[in-house]
């Protein structure tokens, strides 16, 4: 596992947004998974559920608003929100750009490779316009991974994207995935 932080530091060029991880996983047996975000002006993700950990969200400069089960609040420096297991959730940087920092507890292996892959793709011109990989497998094993519950009438393609994931193991999909794009 890489220990220098230019090595542990993603950039995804669609998202224009940057991510830093300063504790994994396995650092930290499970307790957390430690992600610093550097976030442009206006940009987030759309909301999402997670059954396997709660995100804990601190703002370092600049910030944002986090949704929480229909409540959104804004944060700023030294601001803490947490959206627990199961929680609808999502964030968004305002007309400024925020850094903050997201902890995964427990820690998080699949969120972090999810991560790695798709900044990655990102970077590979491999993705659509919106940041989500061209390949039906690739999108479908980083939900996986990431533990991602869609949303709205995304949530139609959930299972769509779960036999797809099985399929993706079964040719060998994940396989070339984790070796070319995950570091750990």
């Amino acid at each position: 596992m890489p220990t220098d932080v230019a090595a542990r530091r993603y950039h995804h060029p669609i998202q224009d947004d940057t991510a830093t991880f300063l504790r994994t996983n396995e650092e930290t047996a499970g307790e957390c998974t430690l992600i610093e975000v550097e976030l442009a002006p206006g940009g987030g993700n759309a909301p999402h559920r997670h059954l396997t950990y709660d995100e804990h969200f601190e703002v370092v400069a600049g910030e944002i608003l986090v949704t929480v089960d229909g409540e959104t609040r804004r944060l700023g420096p030294g601001d803490t929100a947490v959206a627990p297991m199961g929680a609808l959730h999502n964030f968004t940087a305002t007309h400024l750009a925020a850094t903050f920092r997201v902890e995964l507890r427990p820690g998080h292996l699949g969120f972090e490779r999810a991560l790695q892959a798709g900044y990655r793709l990102a970077e590979e011109g491999r993705t659509t316009r919106k940041g989500i990989p061209r390949n039906p497998y690739h999108a479908a094993l980083l939900i996986e991974w990431s533990d991602i519950r869609l949303s709205g009438p995304t949530a139609l393609l959930q299972p769509l994207f779960t036999r797809l994931a099985r399929r993706a193991r079964r040719k060998g999909v994940e396989a070339q995935l984790l070796a070319r794009y995950c570091d750990w």
